[in-house]
């Protein structure tokens, strides 16, 4: 097996391969690497099966897109992913393989919520979820630190304490710890109750990473700033999130409100299908539409997508835009769907 880390700086790109058999997996790639990591697969003679995001990342572009447009390689992430460009969702405890190799995969939420971690002979990749000495953030859209938590405690740390902890980020020049260590030394963590965890993640203050617009919505949404204007991050704050039994409660009350799915046309037919009654309006022509829906500004409107990141995104535009009552649906048709919930198709 080959497991190795690829750009040797804080945000970590790891390799897995089956030197033997050929086969490789890409692990959270850099947009910027992805010439240095094409010739690592040269040099060692590898065919990449998947490119994989351990989470949508905040802090840098993704180089996912990129290998699956120049080497056909599939973009992987878990199934609370939201962008569209990903080609294979996976799910908790599912397993693949690379070679002969076998790779686990842990939903590991809390940073975000499509966090996962990859287990694979001995080692987990624990993307933003465990740190060595630390965790990620819980402070973005979707994050939750008692998810966080549970994470951490109820799935990596169940792990064998042998098991050599692999982080999506390091900024103190370590490599690797032991899921032992981590239990023992690290400060957010050990000894902490989830309350004391809670407590101190929802405290922190940090400020957001400074091209967090340049780098978030694009990973999220699959656009670019030429395709549309993404609103900032306190326009993105402000938005009025409603859940499943909200919107429930709303479709059957003497106003409905109106249903905009923001989503691509291919994914509103798709295996999720679409809320019955609302209509498509994909993000990137919805500046350009607005008119559609004109007659709907000081009406209740909830904004739609595959688990609530895009459609985040759409509120805070519709609310910029003059509309007076704009809603989130949290989730999206990913928590629609996980509730039974009927859908169109």
């Amino acid at each position: 097996m080959i497991l190795r880390e690829l750009n040797g700086e804080s945000s970590k790109t790891y390799l897995i391969a089956d030197e033997g058999r050929g086969r490789a997996v890409l692990v959270d790639p850099l947009w910027t690497h992805v010439e240095r990591y094409l010739a690592v697969l040269a040099y060692h003679r590898l065919e990449l099966d998947m490119a994989i995001d351990t989470h949508t990342h905040a802090d840098h572009l993704s180089g996912c897109p990129q290998l699956r447009f120049l080497v056909g390689a599939p973009f992987a992430m878990h199934k609370w992913a939201p962008s569209p460009a990903v080609d294979i969702h996976l799910e908790d405890g599912e397993e693949f393989s690379v070679g002969d190799l076998t790779v686990r995969v842990l939903h590991t939420p809390g940073h975000t919520p499509d966090g996962m971690s990859l287990v694979v002979e001995g080692h987990v990749l624990t993307g933003d979820t465990l740190f060595i000495g630390g965790c990620g953030r819980t402070d973005f859209a979707g994050g939750d630190a008692g998810s966080q938590y549970d994470s951490v405690t109820r799935k990596l740390f169940t792990l064998p304490d042998e098991t050599v902890v692999h982080p999506g980020h390091d900024y103190r020049g370590n490599t690797t710890s032991t899921i032992d260590a981590e239990k023992r030394t690290n400060p957010r963590l050990a000894n902490r109750t989830r309350p004391d965890f809670i407590h101190l993640m929802n405290n922190l203050n940090l400020s957001p990473p400074q091209n967090i617009q340049e780098v978030l919505q694009p990973n999220q949404s699959a656009l670019g700033r030429d395709e549309i204007s993404f609103p900032d991050w306190s326009e993105l704050k402000q938005v009025r999130l409603v859940d499943i039994e909200g919107l429930q409660a709303m479709l059957l009350s003497d106003k409905p409100p109106l249903l905009v799915d923001v989503r691509e046309p291919g994914e509103y037919s798709g295996e999720l299908g679409h809320l019955a009654g609302s209509i498509l309006l994909p993000l990137r022509e919805l500046i350009n539409r607005l008119e559609d829906i004109d007659e709907h500004k000081e009406a209740p409107v909830v904004t739609v997508c595959r688990a609530g990141m895009r459609s985040a995104t759409a509120a805070a535009i519709l609310g910029k835009s003059g509309f007076t009552d704009v809603s989130n649906l949290a989730g999206g048709l990913v928590a629609w769907n996980e509730a039974g919930l009927p859908v169109e198709r």
